[in-house]
């Protein structure tokens, strides 16, 4: 059974190129972005050692680099591409990445985004 463990960044804001229109690309306007790595943390937990566990930094750096300096049309393929990305870089179980663009209908809609999910086994897929 894997585990129910849980590494957590909440409220990331980058600059992305993210926009069905080269127009929007462009524009670079910040995403919201949550990611939640799933992985066995007892021994994070036994041994208070940072080499048992991911350093949210380092998950943060893959995050950043996939959203700012690649294009993406859709929230749903930005969010493929972190959970595949950190998926790869780390020894992890799975990840969850939410997406939200701020506002992107004024005045009537406040967030809109996706929950993607991906566990190891989506690699090969």
């Amino acid at each position: 059974m894997g585990s129910e463990d849980r590494i957590l960044l909440e409220g990331i804001q980058i600059p992305a190129a993210l926009g069905v229109t080269a127009a929007e690309r462009r524009s670079r306007r910040p995403v919201l972005l949550d990611v939640e790595v799933t992985r066995d943390l007892r021994d994070a937990g036994r041994t208070d050692s940072i080499r048992q566990t991911i350093h949210y930094k380092r998950i943060f750096e893959v995050v950043e680099d996939v959203a700012a300096n690649h294009e993406h049309r859709l929230v749903e393929a930005l969010g493929d591409r972190i959970a595949r990305a950190l998926l790869e870089k780390f020894d992890a179980d799975a990840v969850t990445v939410t997406v939200r663009k701020p506002a992107p209908i004024s005045g009537v809609l406040r967030h809109a985004g996706v929950r993607i999910t991906r566990r190891r086994a989506d690699l090969s897929k």
